[in-house]
């Protein structure tokens, strides 16, 4: 039976399903140890603990119980303390978007989605890293981004993906661009953008396909380039960004595929990694394929 460490954000730790899910795993027999985050660096500080562990007190499955913004803090603190960590990673979706939960068929239901981590096979999925942060998702960036960073977290809970839209919407007068240039493989482009992209998921904002052909294990990070529109089609391209999981984005967008990437801004761009924040002028992407185990089913 496999040991488990349950990483779970302290919002969602009262939640009846959640305690349920829980009991029922280790009724099952499985080794569940839960640990509960309190302070903004708990989450990173538990998952060093637990990937430093002597080898017959280490978990072999760490569960991250939260949003993007948790598994992408658990994540990146064990990579950081252990680069070659023989621990396997595993989602219990507990955030408003579960973005990363969709792109790969994780469960939302606590009882499976812990079920699915005590018994489903871990495989190897890539990913990302920005001037050395880690993202496992999809990182964003621009002006959009910084908007929607600062959107009322009530009315995220409330109202889910179209907070976002109602943050950009109502100050569509500060979505001025950022020029910046980008050199990749076989691609280079320079110009002005409102929104960029870099994704190694393919789900972001609560369901919207900024990055539509990324893969997980496919050795590659994707960009989503969207450069400034004429004036009477910026809101159109604000929906598409933020609301519409159906939209053509594509129609907007210049697409790269790609293992290394940099981008070198006139000015400091605020970036959103799995729902971290970052800000930086000159980015220096890359991807690290086959850096995590992971349980899925997709």
């Amino acid at each position: 039976m496999r040991r488990m460490y349950l990483i779970l954000n302290g919002k969602s730790s009262q939640r009846d399903d959640v305690r349920a899910a829980v009991a029922h795993v280790r009724e099952q027999g499985y080794q569940l140890e839960v640990r509960v985050t309190y302070d903004a660096d708990d989450a990173a500080r538990f998952a060093r603990d637990a990937v430093c562990r002597e080898a017959d007190e280490r978990p072999d499955v760490i569960v991250a119980g939260g949003g993007d913004g948790t598994l992408n803090q658990v994540v990146a603190a064990a990579i950081e303390a252990d680069a070659g960590t023989r621990c396997a990673f595993a989602l219990l979706p507990l955030g408003t978007a579960n973005d990363f939960a969709a792109g790969l068929d994780i469960p939302v239901d606590p009882q499976a989605a812990l079920v699915l981590a005590a018994s489903g096979t871990p495989r190897k999925i890539d990913i990302g890293r920005i001037n050395d942060r880690v993202f496992v998702n999809v990182a964003s960036g621009g002006t959009v981004t910084r908007i929607t960073r600062e959107a009322d977290p009530r009315a995220k809970r409330l109202l889910g993906g179209a907070a976002y839209l109602i943050a950009g919407a109502s100050r569509i007068g500060e979505l001025t661009p950022t020029r910046a240039s980008f050199s990749a493989d076989g691609f280079s482009w320079e110009g002005q953008f409102l929104a960029m992209a870099i994704g190694n998921g393919r789900l972001a904002g609560g369901g919207v396909p900024l990055c539509p052909e990324a893969k997980v294990d496919d050795g590659r990070l994707d960009l989503m380039l969207f450069p400034q529109p004429e004036a009477d089609h910026v809101l159109s391209l604000l929906s598409s960004l933020l609301r519409e999981p159906d939209g053509d984005l594509q129609g907007y967008a210049t697409r790269a595929s790609f293992t290394s990437l940099r981008v070198d801004a006139e000015e400091e761009l605020s970036l959103n990694l799995d729902g971290e924040p970052m800000s930086a002028s000159r980015l220096d992407v890359k991807v690290e394929p086959g850096a995590l185990r992971f349980v899925s089913r997709a």
